[in-house]
Parts: C-alpha cells; structure tokens; sequence
C-alpha cells in the first residue's frame, strides 16, 4: 500500500450512506471519528483478484488517544483501488464505546497535579562534540568502524558494507554486507469476526520506513545527535522528505566495556576499567497505534547489536464488561485482559525478521554449528562425572541451518570464512548471539502462518540471492505465503562455503497488563553479531580509561 491508498481508505467509507447511518446510530458524531486502514491477510479465493481492504472507527471525542474508543465490531470491506464500500458488518450493537476519561497520553493535558518530576534533567554532554563523521551525506566513520547508511521505504533503515579496523593489522575488514529489517509479523490472538484478519505484516504491507516519523531531539535522541533525512517518492512519483527518520549519536549510560582489579593477596595493586562507549543509529516507526524503536548498535569490541523496543499505543478491544466480576462463567474466552472499563486487551505477537547478509573477511562464507554436549567421564577417570564438550557441524545445505532455539539442548550459531584463519589456525567468524525472544505456537496451516512462515525458525542461512530480501516476499499484500523465506529454505540449496544470508527473528509475546493502559511502556529485546576469533585478541586493550582533566564539569544552570 501506499500512504495514499492508506489515507484514502479511510476516507473513502463517509462517501457511502448506510456507512454514516451506523456511526450515528452507535452515538458517535461524523466529526469525532477517526478510522484505521486493516490488511486483511489472505483467507479464501473470494478476496481474490481486486485490492482489497478493511477498515474500522474509533470515537476522537475527548482525547486525542482514540484507539482506547474503538467502535467494537464494525468492520467495511472496501475495494482500494475503486473506493467502493462493499460489505458493512456490525455485531457490536450492544458494546458501549469505552469513555475518554484518562486516556490523553499528552503531557499538556495531565493536569498540574497529576504531573510528576521525579528526576532532575540528565544529559550527555561532548565539549569537543561527538567523535564520529559522516562523509557523504552516508558513510558513517567513529572509533574502528565504518558502514553506509540509508533510509529505506520499505526496511527503514539500511546498514551495508559494515567494516572493522583491526587493532594489530590496520587492516580495514569486512563484516557484514547488508543489514536491515525484512519483515514484521503481528498476528492478534482472537478468532471472532472483527479481529480474526489482524495478523499484519508491517514492512510488505505498509512500508516501514513509510511509517517512520520525525525523531524528536532530546526525547528520542541525545545532544550532538545527527539526523538523517528519507527521500522517498509519492505514489506519482513526486519525490517527498521525510525529515529526520533515522539519527546517529554516541551512547554511555555508565556501563563497563572491560575491568579487572587484582585482589589484596596477590599485591599488585591493579585496577583497570574501561568504559562503554557505543554509537547507536536509531529509527522509529508508527505504525498505527504501534511503535518500534530499531537501534543498531555498534561497539569497540566488534560487536553489533540490534535492538528493538515496543512502544506507543495497544490494539484494544470493546466490551460489556466493566469489572472481571461480571464474568460468571470461567470459561468464557476474553481473548486478553480487560485493561480498564469496557476495554479488553487482546493477546497477540510481534515477530521481528532481520536479513543479515554476512561477508566474513570476504562474501564465501559457512555456518556453523557448535552443539554444545554433556560428556560423561569414564570410571576412574576424573573425580568430575560430566563437563561440556563443544561439537563443531558446518551446515552444508540450508535445512542444516533452520534452527529452533531450546535452552536445553544449546548450541553457538558462528559464520565463519574457512579460508581465513588467526595466527594459531582458527577460522575467523561472527556468532549470533540470541537475547530474549519467543516463537510462534500457531498451527502450521493456519493461513497467517502460512504467509508468516519465515517465523517457523529462529535462524536460517540461505545462499545470496539478489531476489530473495524480503521474508514475506516481494509482493506482500493479500500474498498466500508462495513466496517466503520458508519456502526459499525449502529448496535445500548448498550453503558452505558460499556468498551466504543470516536471517533471525527476534520474537514477543504480549499479554496485556493494567499498566500497558492506556499507554504502553516500552518493551525491549536484541541479539548480538559477536566476534569469534574473529581478532587475534580483545581490541579494547589499546582502548584508554576516561580521566578527570578530559572530562566537562557541569553545573546547574540555577548556579552556573
């Protein structure tokens, strides 16, 4: 879709009589409403062959956060392309619109005593400004990295030919080609008629990057931040800025990089601390009620991390239901949490697909494998029963590379180059590191499954190939899941030793809580590109600590 397909859709139901007839009829003025473009997935033959999509309305009266008033149950079906309303279907009659009453998320409309000042201001200050630089409008440079960054219509933002200085060599080394955000797939838990198609996948069907707003200086990105600009072209090829999108600061909260101190009995006297320092390029996107922070983190150690938070607004539910005592039958499905009167928080899942385009010292490249097993010992052997032992498998076809992480049964997932090796023989590699994530338990067949079926594995390795960057595939909208990473993987194609592409999903599972009402902390997870023998030895040891004299003093600007 277009953001004008997106725009006009939801004006386009005002044009139809019966339409307008039923908003008034639920007790909501035409000048309150405000309306949301749904993609309906893919269910059966009959949405086949025209642009097809479906809306639905909230009440805007008395707040500005109007998806906490949803109008429960009426959904249109509208033709996108010929604006034509072509099925009204309302089975919410008797759900009252939940009340607006605290539910502004606007800091002007808390009132003074309601506002809270709990910390005093807190900013990262740099007197001789930040220590990265930008050559060409794209090529970011800071501490041993470089890489090219752009902003992208579809994955948001694009980070390639990302390259390590290594500390012995002065060597310039490659790590990663291309990264980015391929896919996202948000499947809401309840089966019932106005829910049961919500099952989005936000960069084939919206635009990720179409949906990233302006970042907001000091809130959502520190002093001596850098902005970066989109330049994307309308739906008649007009070109338009999206000012803002994507920024470029250093990070230090106070973390350690490295430290050891020597204890008492040895003597010595040592203690020596490095701090972490890291540059993060962020993007934020809102899709809808939803956003998602994206941060690619880079540090001196050679590390990347790729985080993404959870923000912004739920997807809530209408309901007869005020208190959890009217509910006399146990039984009965909610499909969520009832969040405050009136208003059901619906389960739901976040699947977030990264397309990492490995160059390990070079494009052919291999995935390994390292299971890491209990060893028995042998009787009399050692006073020990057991201890680990690491069993190296490099994958030779893609099924070797589908993975499904399970904690007892752990592994290292290392992409290696086979022809380079360290001083002492090791092949040189980047592992991926999972942090925190979630799998998808939908069944198999399931049609929102069967279109999001790059989420069936955390991992899969498949060899390059210019056609295949999207999870979800090319052409996403009303797609039947022909054309995904699952069905590439399926192909069994040879993969050692070849130009090869990592994919992870990093995954959510989110039941609703009292405290996501009606705004929504922040929730966050990552894995790491970590290197593995990658260096002939940690690169932070030439890194210096921080000294008092280098240091600005601060004052507050009431003594300044």
């Amino acid at each position: 879709m277009t953001i004008e397909d997106m725009t006009s859709s939801t004006w386009a139901p005002l044009a139809d009589e019966e339409f307008n007839r039923t908003i008034l009829e639920r007790g909501v003025d035409l000048k309150d409403l405000a309306c949301l473009p749904i993609s309906l997935g893919w269910y059966g033959e009959k949405e086949e062959n025209r642009r097809l999509i479906k809306v639905q309305c909230y009440s805007m009266k008395d707040t500005a956060n109007f998806y906490m008033r949803p109008i429960e149950g009426l959904t249109i079906l509208l033709d996108m392309d010929t604006k034509e309303v072509l099925e009204i279907t309302d089975k919410g009659k008797n759900i009252p619109i939940p009340k607006a009453v605290n539910t502004d998320y606007r800091y002007s409309a808390q009132g003074l005593h309601q506002r809270m000042k709990l910390i005093n201001p807190i900013s990262l200050e740099q007197p001789e400004g930040p220590s990265f630089v930008i050559e060409d409008e794209h090529l970011v440079k800071w501490a041993n990295w470089e890489f090219h960054l752009k902003p992208d219509p579809r994955a948001g933002a694009i980070v390639s030919q990302a390259r390590v200085r290594d500390p012995d060599s002065g060597e310039i080394r490659n790590v990663m080609y291309k990264g980015f955000t391929s896919e996202l797939f948000v499947p809401y838990m309840d089966p019932t008629d106005a829910w049961y198609f919500k099952t989005y996948m936000d960069a084939g069907e919206y635009g990720f990057g179409l949906q990233a707003m302006p970042l907001d200086p000091l809130n959502d990105c520190p002093r001596n931040a850098h902005y970066m600009d989109g330049v994307f072209p309308a739906a008649d090829g007009t070109p338009y800025v999206r000012s803002n999108m994507i920024c470029i600061f250093e990070s230090y909260a106070g973390d350690i990089g490295w430290r050891h101190a020597e204890s008492p009995i040895t003597g010595m006297g040592i203690k020596e601390v490095r701090p972490k320092v890291t540059l993060v390029v962020r993007m934020a996107a809102s899709v809808a009620n939803y956003d998602y922070i994206v941060d690619w983190e880079f540090q001196t150690d050679g590390l990347i991390r790729i985080k993404v938070g959870l923000s912004g607004i739920l997807m809530v539910k209408g309901t007869a239901y005020e208190n959890m005592n009217q509910i006399s039958n146990q039984a009965e499905n909610l499909f969520g949490t009832l969040l405050s009167e009136n208003v059901i928080g619906v389960i739901h899942d976040h699947f977030i697909t990264f397309y990492l385009d490995m160059d390990i010292d070079g494009s052919d490249n291999s995935f390994v494998k390292v299971n890491i097993k209990r060893q028995e010992t042998s009787p009399g052997e050692s006073p020990r029963r057991s201890y680990l032992k690491a069993d190296r498998n490099v994958a030779k076809t893609e099924k070797d590379a589908q993975i499904k992480l399970k904690l007892y049964d752990p592994a290292e997932f290392h992409v290696i180059n086979p022809t380079k090796k360290t001083r002492v023989g090791n092949p040189v590699g980047y592992k991926v590191v999972p942090g925190g994530t979630a799998a998808s338990l939908l069944d198999r067949e399931d049609p929102p499954q069967k279109r999001g079926a790059f989420t069936n594995n955390q991992i899969w390795v498949t060899p390059y190939n210019e056609s295949e960057q999207w999870a979800g595939g090319l052409f996403v909208y009303q797609s039947k899941g022909e054309d995904t990473l699952a069905v590439w993987s399926d192909r069994d194609r040879s993969i050692e030793n070849k130009d090869i592409v990592l994919w992870y999903t990093l995954g959510f599972h989110h039941i609703p809580c009292q405290e996501d009402f009606p705004i929504m902390p922040t929730v966050s997870s990552s894995f790491d590109l970590k290197p593995v023998n990658f260096f002939e030895s940690n690169p932070i040891l030439r890194i210096p600590p921080n000294v008092e004299k280098d240091l600005p003093v601060c004052k507050a600007a009431a003594s300044a």
